[in-house]
C-alpha cells in the first residue's frame, strides 16, 4: 500500500489545521475530535482504525506501544515528533514524509521527526 493513498485516523492530539491540510491533499481522514471520541481508550481507537483499514496518526507513543508490545492488530501508525507545537511543523513534516511515496506492507510503525524517518515492520 502507498502511504500517500492510505486512509487515516487522527488522534485527539493532532491539530485541526493538520486534519484540514490532509483533507486538502484529498486524503480520507477520520478525526477523533470530530467524532466526539476524545478520552476514548487507545485500544478502542486502534480497533476502529484496524476495522476500517486506517493508519493512526498520533504525536505520542502510546499507539506504538500497544501495537508492538500489546500485539494489537494494526494497519499502520505514523507518529510525528515533536508534538503539541505549531501545526505548521507537523504539516511540513507530513508533507516531506508523503513526498517519499513510500510503499508499505502492514503492519508498520513510522516515527518521523524533521527529516529523520524510522520505519518498523513486524508480522
Amino acid at each position: 500500500m502507498r502511504l500517500a493513498d492510505s486512509r487515516w485516523l487522527t488522534d485527539e492530539n493532532i491539530h485541526p489545521e493538520v486534519v484540514a491540510h490532509l483533507r486538502a491533499r484529498e486524503l480520507d481522514v477520520l478525526d477523533v475530535r470530530e467524532r466526539g471520541w476524545q478520552g476514548r481508550g487507545d485500544d478502542g481507537l486502534l480497533e476502529e482504525a484496524y476495522r476500517e483499514g486506517r493508519v493512526v496518526l498520533p504525536h505520542d507513543g502510546d499507539f506504538g506501544t500497544l501495537a508492538l508490545l500489546g500485539r494489537r492488530p494494526v494497519v499502520g501508525i505514523v507518529r510525528v515528533r515533536p508534538g503539541h507545537i505549531r501545526a505548521q511543523v507537523t504539516i511540513d513534516t507530513l508533507d516531506r514524509l508523503l513526498a517519499l511515496d513510500l510503499e508499505l506492507s502492514p503492519p508498520f510503525l513510522i516515527v518521523v521527526q524533521g527529516g529523520l524517518v524510522r520505519l518498523h515492520t513486524w508480522g
